[in-house]
């Protein structure tokens, strides 16, 4: 903003009314401020136009009469002149009277250009206050806006996200539903298969009973080697089998009971081990009913066997072989 002091100094250098000092002041500011230049343009420009519109001055009729006369009297001779004195020409005077006027007048409209300016800075300053103050309303408005909208996306995005955790435990509680029925259903199972090998451990304590009867009809049954063989399948747990040896006689009776009918390539083979070989003996090959799993093998080892340590049964190729070579199935004491 301009101040002051350099706005008074325009609008006296706009009439010619500044002291040299103030002259020089005012052409070192003009130079020093390209806006303040345009403002002494437009005071001188404003003096210029006021000086153009005052109304044309019509002379008195005995102006014409006067001029005539001082002329006349210039050129009259010396002796008839009169005496010299300070006459001020109405001319002289009138333009002094209409720089005078044009001086107030000049100052007049530059303090009221001066305070006409003042005031519009004023108004647009307040202006810029109001524009600054709009736009901080603007600013806060939209920043509510976008709280607002972000505070809808967290409200949706928990309403979604309860909907999944609703939709998951309906989906758990299913699962859970589901697996209580297959827990029942194996519980069910389980005593069904308890119950199964209840009845199995029955009819082999039955067996087990018969064949010590028979053996006991046939001798002494502290002589004999009676073992139960157990199933090492994973397929068919239920598999067993009972052995009965007569070591006066070196022969035996194997029993079993479940066992998986085999294809044609295989059989069942019986080894008897006894300490004193370095490998089990040979007790013979058998196949299975397919229908129930049973068979019953009469056996005499291919060699001499003081001490059965235990029994076992392996899957091996059909017609047997000399050394086990495939997988046990029974095994016992």
């Amino acid at each position: 903003m301009i101040a002051e002091r350099l706005e008074e100094l325009a609008a006296l250098g706009a009439v010619d009314l500044l002291s040299a000092a103030e002259q020089a002041e005012l052409t070192a500011a003009v130079a020093a401020d390209p806006a303040f230049a345009v403002v002494v343009a437009s005071f001188r420009s404003t003096v210029a136009e006021l000086g153009h519109s005052a109304p044309p001055l019509v002379p008195p009729a005995l102006l014409k009469t006067r001029i005539l006369a001082s002329l006349s009297t210039q050129t009259a001779p010396a002796s008839a002149r009169p005496s010299p004195g300070i006459v001020l020409p109405f001319a002289a005077w009138i333009g002094l009277a209409a720089a005078a006027c044009f001086a107030l007048t000049t100052a007049y409209f530059g303090q009221a250009f001066v305070t006409e300016r003042t005031a519009v800075a004023a108004l647009r300053d307040q202006q810029t206050l109001a524009d600054l103050a709009l736009r901080g309303a603007n600013n806060q408005l939209e920043a509510e806006r976008l709280i607002s909208r972000r505070e809808l996306t967290a409200a949706s995005a928990q309403a979604a996200e309860s909907s999944g955790l609703v939709a998951a435990l309906e989906s758990r509680l299913a699962e859970a539903s589901l697996t209580a029925a297959d827990s029942a259903r194996q519980i069910v199972g389980s005593r069904d298969q308890i119950a199964s090998v209840r009845r199995e451990l029955t009819a082999r304590d039955q067996r087990v009973s018969d064949l010590t009867r028979q053996l006991a009809a046939q001798g002494t049954l502290a002589d004999y080697k009676i073992a139960t063989l157990a199933s090492l399948l994973g397929n068919s747990p239920q598999a067993l089998a009972v052995a009965v040896w007569n070591p006066a006689n070196q022969e035996g009776v194997l029993t079993v009971r479940k066992l998986p009918a085999l294809a044609a390539d295989q059989d069942y083979q019986l080894w008897v081990v006894d300490p004193q070989y370095p490998i089990p003996v040979d007790g013979g090959v058998f196949r299975v009913d397919p229908a129930t799993g049973e068979a019953r093998l009469n056996f005499r080892p291919n060699l001499p066997v003081k001490t059965v340590a235990k029994f076992a049964v392996s899957l091996e190729r059909k017609g047997g072989v000399p050394k086990a070579e495939g997988p046990m199935v029974l095994i016992g004491p």
